[in-house]
């Protein structure tokens, strides 16, 4: 992973990077920032096909809004062969969602991708997955064996009723959650995507509910997958942006997403950049 980093420049949230690679995408953020259409998205795939080059480093896409793009890079990967993903992130990002693809719902096309072995979202601890809201999640990948919650402080043992406790992996600490991941880590080609909203507020603040993550956790997660890192991301930055759709705005709304601006956005976002710095040291450590 020692090629360039690239900047999906979406929305103008990102500090400078060490040899970086910027793509300016801004016209491209009314229609992707938080769920896009499926037509949009194979535009903006047929776009990044013109201009991303084959090779190049850990991607970094900006807000947390947009994480469903990881799908067209994942897509990319997948036409060189077999891998698993693995995504570090405080939502399973499986959940329902009607019109197109949105932040949340992502992973579920992920784990249909015939490439795709499996994928193991670490770090979960959004009540997304609990019984309440059970109804919310696809479950056709949880039960084909292509999907993994790794969570925390959740209750999930309504999955056992579905015949589904092995694709749920509850644990006490992160510390535990990790360590168990790292023991069974399946040495194979792996695609790393990092939503920073799994980190506890103290590590970098985002404008989702954050996990317990601490910085070492992600590190310990990286380095077990270093020599079979086939790709990565990186998003969770935070950055103000009023939707020209109404329905945008109510669905994000919905999510009860705090508006950040003046001096407390520039604050987040210098502690957002100085842990981009040390999360990009690692991956192409």
């Amino acid at each position: 992973m020692a090629s360039a980093p690239v900047v999906l420049d979406l929305d103008g949230s990102l500090g400078s990077l060490p040899a970086r690679l910027v793509l300016p995408l801004r016209e491209w953020e009314e229609a992707l920032r938080f769920a896009a259409t499926w037509r949009a998205m194979r535009r903006f795939g047929a776009t990044l096909d013109a201009i991303l080059p084959e090779r190049h480093g850990t991607v970094f896409m900006g807000s947390g809004d947009f994480h469903h793009l990881s799908l067209p890079l994942i897509e990319r990967r997948g036409r060189e062969g077999r891998f698993q993903v693995v995504v570090l992130d405080n939502h399973p990002d499986n959940m329902r969602f009607a019109w197109g693809v949105h932040c949340g719902s992502w992973v579920r096309r992920v784990a249909a991708l015939e490439q795709v072995s499996h994928v193991h979202v670490l770090g979960i601890t959004s009540s997304d997955i609990g019984a309440r809201r059970a109804w919310e999640n696809y479950l056709a990948p949880l039960r084909r064996g292509k999907l993994t919650y790794w969570s925390l402080e959740v209750d999930v043992s309504w999955a056992r009723r579905l015949g589904m406790a092995a694709r749920f992996r509850p644990f006490a600490t992160p510390d535990e959650l990790v360590d168990a991941f790292c023991r069974e880590y399946a040495q194979e080609p792996t695609y790393l995507s990092i939503d920073k909203d799994v980190f506890a507020p103290g590590v970098a603040r985002t404008n989702w509910d954050q996990g317990v993550f601490d910085e070492d956790h992600a590190l310990a997660v990286i380095n077990a997958l270093q020599g079979n890192l086939v790709g990565s991301d990186v998003t969770g930055e935070i950055s103000a942006y009023r939707y020209r759709n109404p329905v945008k705005r109510w669905l994000s709304a919905l999510d009860d997403q705090p508006l950040v601006g003046g001096a407390e956005l520039a604050g987040w976002q210098a502690g957002q950049h100085a842990l981009n710095l040390r999360l990009l040291e690692a991956l192409r450590a």
